[in-house]
């Protein structure tokens, strides 16, 4: 019993590394600009819209991101594809890791399309947002809101235990 309780523990202390936090980070930094003190045109609601896609396709591709120590301990990062990783930088002095765990499978896409729905419970719970893209339904969307983020956080942290991943992409804290 001990040992399962340690593996929870350890698992759970991984969930920061799944979690959208540079994007959030982002994107409540770019909003203020955006919003302007509650000036909602169809020029702000469309600024709106593009910072929501932008960071929304920046949560789901940085999912299919890796690295690998070389010999020198420098850390080199890529995309991982079905056939590998492709590394950034073209022609680095190291050969790259062929290991079946570099290779792009379903638990990549699922860990990024639960990172996309943590981001945009997260960002649709800020009332600026929900403000001018639901204008004259503030009621029923802090009514939805109350507890929509709480829902996704307790599914999505449930899922990320269930399907394991390894990754330490760009954003991840590395062992």
């Amino acid at each position: 019993m001990a040992k399962g309780v340690q593996k929870t523990i350890s698992k759970t202390s991984l969930l920061g590394n799944f979690l959208p936090t540079g994007t959030l980070l982002t994107f409540e930094m770019v909003l203020p600009s955006i919003y302007k003190n509650g000036q909602c045109t169809q020029v702000h609601t469309l600024m709106i819209h593009t910072l929501l896609i932008l960071c929304s396709l920046s949560c789901f591709f940085f999912h299919f991101t890796d690295s690998f120590h070389g010999p020198d301990g420098t850390v080199y990062y890529g995309f991982i594809t079905p056939k590998g990783l492709s590394v950034f930088k073209p022609g680095i002095p190291v050969e790259v890791p062929k290991d079946d765990k570099y290779r792009v499978s379903f638990t990549d896409f699922v860990h990024a399309f639960m990172s996309v729905l943590v981001f945009v419970a997260i960002a649709f719970s800020d009332h600026r947002l929900t403000n001018c893209l639901f204008p004259g339904h503030k009621d029923d969307m802090d009514q939805a809101m109350e507890s929509f983020p709480l829902m996704v956080g307790v599914v999505c942290s449930g899922l990320f235990l269930v399907f394991p991943n390894s990754r330490r992409g760009i954003g991840c804290m590395s062992a």
